[in-house]
């Protein structure tokens, strides 16, 4: 017998061979043009602050690309280490007086600094776990980043209603770094095994590419309860 398979037309064979390649090389280029592109960006910024003497592009015939980014790291974690210390955190304080009697500078300065201080307070625990709730209605999923629990005004008005509520950023796909910012009852998040890369790259893929799972525990899991803090009475 002889095998009848129709073959596939050249066109249609070159059409796939491009997309295969095209799938393997597009990720690569653009990852080196985006770092290549920050390590530029770095450089055009940090460069011209840098004195003659210990800029080696002076006695060099061509750049020396990443030269400014390393030299910024390297400044920053010097002046981290020194504003860790007593002497340096004198320095700090000085200079953060000054700044505190300029009207427009002491407004942004106390925001911006503000914002990093969250940031960077809540960056251990925010974002690292990936839940779902009901969304955009009952028996209709969404996947979220569990962000942190609410806190300040929001709080009290939620513990004023009796409400324990969780702050969660919900992403659309297949762009996960834009979104919503949702507070959610704690006992409707139902938390999930996968980690936060593993949900983006799901969320990015539209479903496609979802993370293996051995599932531990037949069990529905949710987020643990905030320990209640002690309260000591004024004498």
């Amino acid at each position: 017998m002889t095998d009848n398979t129709p073959r596939m037309p050249v066109a249609t064979r070159l059409r796939n061979n491009f997309l295969a390649g095209l799938i393997i090389c597009a990720p690569i280029a653009i990852t080196i043009w985006l770092t290549w592109t920050f390590i530029h960006w770095s450089d055009s910024w940090v460069r011209p602050y840098i004195p003659a003497r210990w800029n080696p592009e002076s006695y060099l015939n061509f750049a020396i690309p990443g030269f400014g980014l390393l030299t910024a790291v390297i400044l920053i974690t010097v002046v981290g280490f020194l504003g860790k210390n007593l002497i340096g955190q004198s320095i700090v304080r000085f200079g953060e007086s000054i700044v505190q009697r300029m009207p427009l500078v002491r407004t942004v300065y106390r925001s911006v600094k503000q914002i990093f201080e969250t940031v960077l307070k809540e960056q251990a625990n925010s974002f690292k776990k990936v839940g779902l709730i009901e969304y955009p209605g009952p028996g209709l999923w969404a996947l979220v980043f569990i962000a942190t629990d609410a806190k300040g005004e929001i709080a009290s008005k939620f513990n004023a209603m009796g409400q324990d509520m969780v702050a969660v950023f919900l992403p659309p796909t297949p762009v996960p770094t834009a979104g919503f910012l949702v507070f959610v009852p704690r006992e409707k998040i139902v938390l999930l095994d996968m980690s936060p890369e593993d949900a983006a790259k799901f969320l990015i893929s539209g479903g496609l590419v979802a993370p293996e799972h051995k599932p531990a525990d037949a069990k529905q899991k949710h987020l643990p309860r905030p320990k209640p803090v002690a309260v000591s009475k004024a004498d």
